[in-house]
């Protein structure tokens, strides 16, 4: 099939807001809407009216559609990539310390330099030519004093951890091959080895997605987090079988906060976003009745946490 060129011609500002109402979109202040497609582009904005449009084909909007209701669900959408960062960056944080704590009371100091802790060679040499670059570029005062001071050709591994990306992260566990420090690493956050591998690749995806700040609230994606089996005991049957949406990763995160940040309001914060912007949480893959199971519960009600 033959490709056809592009004609379509670049559009004013003004002659944005007119396509849109032309299609049926409510703009009460076009000057107001001018100003935000001005600065967050039309083609962006445009990921967030599908919703409501009523035919795809012709992009024609269902009755009542406001252009107000399109800048909520985007600003709804821009908090909850911050609020998951939020998270994502103190999971991290956590599960590089044991990594690098595991690592080195198991297999020494420079444990990232032994090929033969490695499932594959070919694996751990690329992992490692990468951490040798993000060493490289680092410009940490601990990271240039280490390397000047000894002879290894890589800091140890306490300290390398500490410049490493998750995706990197993710797949040095992944390559790590000695059972016993796989679920050394996974215990603390009371979940077997490969559930934890699981999450990481997904959390790798989702902080991707986030950090280049793009649609998130109703995406789908391709690599999804395992769902635990038999512990733990609190998110046993909890996760929406076969889902490719968001509400997974959000069990998933609360969870994970709740292990290694008790005392956080990570979850008072996300239900009232939810609630606050009242968007359809359907989209996002939630089942009915979803703040029912414990694990939604404040512990504010119940005494505990802070």
């Amino acid at each position: 099939m033959s490709k056809l060129p592009f004609t379509k011609p670049a559009l004013t500002l003004t002659a944005q807001v007119a396509l849109l109402q032309s299609r049926g979109m409510l703009i009460a202040d076009p000057a107001q809407a001018e100003f935000y497609l001005r600065h967050l582009n039309y083609y962006r904005l445009c990921a967030y009216w599908l919703p409501f449009e009523a035919d795809h084909a012709t992009h024609t909007f269902k009755p009542g559609t406001r252009f107000e209701d399109v800048l909520n669900l985007y600003i709804f959408d821009r908090e909850l990539r911050l609020l998951v960062m939020d998270a994502i960056e103190r999971i991290e944080v956590s599960v590089r310390t044991q990594w690098a704590y595991q690592l080195a009371h198991c297999h020494g100091s420079h444990a990232h330099l032994d090929r033969s802790i490695a499932y594959r060679d070919d694996w751990h040499q690329r992992q490692l030519a990468q951490l040798t670059d993000e060493v490289t570029r680092s410009d940490e005062t601990f990271i240039r004093h280490l390397r000047d001071t000894y002879q290894e050709p890589l800091p140890p591994v306490w300290a390398v951890c500490e410049v490493m990306s998750l995706g990197l992260l993710s797949h040095w566990y992944s390559n790590l091959q000695p059972m016993p420090t796989r679920r050394r690493i996974a215990a603390p956050y009371g979940v077997d080895e490969a559930v934890l591998q699981s999450w990481l690749h997904h959390l790798t995806v989702v902080r991707n997605t986030c950090a280049h700040h793009a649609r998130f609230w109703n995406r789908d994606f391709t690599v999804r987090p395992q769902a635990p089996r038999s512990k733990p005991a609190v998110l046993r049957g909890q996760f929406v079988p076969d889902s490719h949406k968001l509400y997974n990763t959000l069990l998933m995160l609360l969870y994970l906060m709740d292990v290694i940040a008790p005392a956080h309001r990570w979850r008072q914060r996300l239900i009232a976003l939810i609630d606050g912007y009242e968007v359809d949480t359907a989209a996002m893959g939630f089942p009915t009745n979803w703040k029912a199971p414990p694990l939604w519960a404040d512990p504010a009600n119940s005494g505990a946490g802070a």
